[in-house]
């Protein structure tokens, strides 16, 4: 399968994008009163949120390779 090279430009400018956001929001989940009980223990909030980004990270970080790849393969071809 072949993707233009703006395609290739768009997934992999949407990849760094998703770690930027993502790192961020991960800082301010570890730093909000809602992601801890009293106790210290996580809360259901900050169990949810986290998979929310580990799995956002995963999916930024395919469609980021995506990218990648495909700017490589059409600077070959080009």
């Amino acid at each position: 399968m072949r993707i233009s090279r703006g395609t290739s430009l768009f997934l992999l400018a949407f990849g760094v994008w998703s770690w930027i956001i993502w790192i961020t929001f991960a800082k301010n989940l570890w730093e909000s009163d809602r992601a801890w009980a009293p106790d210290g223990s996580p809360t259901a909030y900050f169990v949810v949120h986290a998979v929310l980004t580990v799995v956002s990270f995963v999916l930024g970080t395919a469609i980021g390779v995506l990218g990648w790849r495909g700017v490589r393969s059409s600077a070959r071809v080009s």
